[in-house]
Formats: C-alpha cells, sequence, structure tokens
C-alpha cells in the first residue's frame, strides 16, 4: 500500500495558514488592503495547486529509469542516471527525483525481505536531484561513507519553483544495492604458495608438434622457454601444449567476520568494512601479478572459490553485504594436514582469534588483524567521520554518538600487519 505524501510543503502549508489568518481577520476588520493581499495569496495557491495537480495526474503512469553504477563503491562521488524525463512540465515548475530508503552499514541487521519495500532497521537515507527544463536525464548524487547494503525507492515529484507544493508522479522504482569497501592500498605481500598441483604427462614426438607458442609471461615455467626460437627473435618465447595443466597454487583465506550481531557499534562496523577493504586489495593484487593463484575464501557466510576476474567480482558482491556473525565455537577449519600458510583476516571484536590461531599449530600463519587506533599510530590510520554520513543524505544512529571505544586485541601469528582505524565527529 503506497504511503501518503502530502501536496503542500511545510513553506506551502505555512504560507496557506498565515494567508487563511490574514483574510478572516482582514474581513472582519474590513481592510481592503489585507482583503486584496490575503486574498491575491490564496488565488495564486489555488492556480499553482491545480495546475500541478492536473500535471501529477498525466504523468501517473510515467516509467522512468534509475540506474546504479555497478559496482558501487563508498566515497567515491558516483552518481545514478535517471533517464525516461522526456515530458514536457508547465511553467513555474521542475521535476524532482527522490530516492528514499534505508542503508545497512557493513550489512549490519540488514532485513531483505522483498516482501517487504520498507524495511525497519538502517539508517534512514534521503537524495534527490531536480532535472532543469528541455532535459530528458539527470544525475542524482548517490554516495555512501562505508560498505553495506542498500535498500529503497524512487520516484519523482513536481514541485513549483516557489517551493509550495510538491505532487508525486510516475511508478516508483525499487532497487537494492551492495556497497563495497572503499578502496584500501596496503603493502605489497610476498606470497610463498607451497601447496598446488601440476599434471604432468609423457609427451610424444607427436605430442610435441601440438604445441604452440607464445611471449613469455611472469608465471611460466623456466623448463617450457624454446630457447632457439627465443635467440632468433630476441624475446623469449613459450612452449605451451593445449591439453597441459599449468602448476596451480591454492591459497587459502579465512575472513573471521565474528563479533557483535546485534546493535553492533559504528566502530565495529568501521573495522569490520576495513578488513573487507584490506582482503580486497589482498586478492585483487595477487590476481594481477600471479594468475595460477587459486584462493579458497572462507567467512561466516559460507566459502568461496576464486580463480579470474569473475569469480573475484561475484565475491566482492557478496563480500559487501557480509555482516558481524555471533562467535563460535570451533577448531581449525581447513584441514590439518595441510602444512601450507593460512592468510586470516580479522577484527578486535573476534573474541576466539587468539584460540582459532593457537589451534593451526604448527602450521604457519599470517594475520590481518584491524585494531581501533593508537595514539602513535594517528598517521597510518583509516578514520570514518560521523557527520560524513550527513553529507550523504543518510540519518546515522543516536547511539553512535555516546559509544564506548573499543578494546585493542593482542594475537600472536608468524606474520601480522596491523590497521589501525578510528572513529571521529
Amino acid at each position: 500500500m503506497p504511503r501518503f505524501r502530502p501536496v503542500f510543503t511545510p513553506a506551502g502549508f505555512a504560507v496557506l495558514a498565515v494567508s487563511i489568518v490574514i483574510f478572516i481577520r482582514s474581513m472582519l476588520a474590513r481592510n481592503a488592503y489585507e482583503i486584496i493581499l490575503s486574498s491575491s495569496a490564496l488565488f495564486f495557491l489555488l492556480i499553482l495547486g491545480i495546475v500541478g495537480g492536473w500535471k501529477s495526474r498525466k504523468l501517473a503512469a510515467m516509467q522512468t529509469g534509475w540506474k546504479l553504477p555497478f559496482p558501487m563503491t563508498a566515497n567515491t562521488n558516483e552518481q545514478s542516471l535517471i533517464s525516461g524525463l522526456e515530458k514536457h512540465i508547465p511553467l513555474f515548475f521542475r521535476l524532482h527525483f527522490v530516492v528514499r530508503g534505508r542503508f545497512f552499514p557493513s550489512g549490519s541487521n540488514a532485513d531483505l525481505n522483498p516482501e517487504r519495500k520498507f524495511p525497519r532497521s538502517g539508517c534512514p537515507v534521503f537524495a534527490q536531484a531536480s532535472v532543469p527544463r528541455g532535459e530528458t536525464s539527470a544525475k542524482l548524487p548517490f554516495d555512501f561513507p562505508m560498505s553495506g547494503l542498500f535498500k529503497g525507492e524512487g520516484f519523482c515529484r513536481i514541485r513549483d519553483i516557489f517551493g509550495f507544493f510538491s505532487f508525486s508522479c510516475g511508478e516508483p522504482q525499487h532497487r537494492t544495492a551492495k556497497v563495497r569497501s572503499a578502496p584500501c592500498f596496503g603493502k605489497d605481500f610476498f606470497i610463498n604458495a607451497q601447496s598446488g598441483a601440476e599434471d604432468r604427462r609423457n609427451k610424444t614426438t607427436a605430442d610435441e608438434e601440438r604445441y604452440y607458442m607464445r611471449e613469455y609471461t611472469p608465471g611460466d615455467r623456466f623448463r617450457d622457454i624454446n630457447w632457439k626460437s627465443s635467440e632468433k627473435i630476441d624475446a623469449l618465447i613459450t612452449r605451451i601444449s593445449p591439453d597441459n595443466q599449468e602448476k596451480v597454487s591454492r591459497i587459502e583465506v579465512y575472513l573471521r567476520n565474528y563479533g557483535p550481531s546485534s546493535k553492533p557499534s559504528l566502530e565495529a562496523l568501521w573495522m569490520l568494512d576495513r578488513a573487507k577493504a584490506r582482503l580486497s586489495w589482498f586478492l585483487r593484487s595477487l590476481l594481477e601479478t600471479q594468475s595460477s593463484f587459486v584462493f579458497t575464501v572462507r567467512a561466516a557466510g559460507g566459502i568461496w572459490e576464486i580463480e579470474d576476474s569473475e569469480t573475484l567480482d561475484a565475491f566482492l558482491e557478496d563480500l559487501a553485504g557480509l555482516s558481524f556473525s555471533a562467535p563460535q565455537n570451533e577448531t581449525n577449519v581447513f584441514s590439518a594436514a595441510k602444512t601450507s600458510e593460512l592468510y586470516i583476516f580479522s577484527t578486535a571484536c573476534d573474541i576466539g582469534l587468539n584460540g582459532f590461531i593457537l589451534a593451526c599449530n604448527p602450521r604457519p600463519v599470517s594475520l590481518f588483524l584491524v585494531q581501533p587506533a593508537e595514539k602513535k599510530k594517528e598517521s597510518e590510520q583509516e578514520t570514518l567521520r560521523k557527520l560524513n554520513f550527513s553529507a550523504h543524505g543518510i540519518v546515522p544512529f543516536p547511539r553512535w554518538f555516546t559509544e564506548k571505544k573499543a578494546r585493542r586485541l593482542g594475537a600472536n601469528a608468524a606474520r601480522v600487519e596491523m590497521i589501525y582505524t578510528e572513529t571521529k565527529l
């Protein structure tokens, strides 16, 4: 059932009320000047209301297009494209596109029930854009300060340039979008992959003829280089067999998104956001430098196999919607027989982290831990300002302004990289 939206704006309602009061008082006092002034204002409001109401009825079935950017990334000043606005608008009126909905930072307590158009939890979101006269499309600034999920609707309204009336028109557009974390450019991380599989086959002379040549790329086996051909053209040429399986190195990654699953603090959500961002950078940078890597990523929300850019993009979309899960009692979730290095991404909210690392022994562990900022690390910390939510048209929760600072977590691993975060007003 559509929500009722009044046609009078607060300013229009105030002008109407004042005009009526002045008109009644002037009639009682028989003040001709006030009668003319108040009746003119009421007549002007009446004309605007009739024209706006008539045009909104004609545009009731208008279909507009609302295209969100994909992928949608936080803090990138992205804009949405609004199309299908090829309509004549009366003089003194403008067409506006309005967006209302809810934003769930880092996927917290997200209500994605398709039958519920207006979720009850999450931060309220409001954004709008005015369509210039004669234009058939418009750009709507629509950005978020951190990763999470957005669910809401976009609709058109006809408003007069004086700000007195606002009439709804057109069919509403409902959207659900996942917002990825803002980029986090960490230090280059050296991977010495020990695990993997290689298809070793005995090739006959006939098989050798099926080889084809291509230019050498980093990661190719040196024994496959055709040195004779390389000397002739002064470039390294590699022999590749169409049915050959090259060596594949499997990297195991664990995102421990454990923490407060009910009403998490903004600082906790920001730490989880930065853990997601560091994981995204880790996977993308390694895939770009070595295409033979295959990643097995485990989190509280599932398991993903990442072997190319397509599977990586699909995982990053799922990653944007992951929130905290309640802590669990667990041992090593991966095979205990494996001796290859395990890469863990976690936050200071993960109270079971040390126990899990101990259970991994003697397996080497590289830990990326997001911690609350230290004073001596101010130059290295990543800061989220609470007022940025209001700047993006998002209403922050009042409890975020009174929350206590989170505690740091100590952890031991073979290699540890600390990421420091802070939230400010």
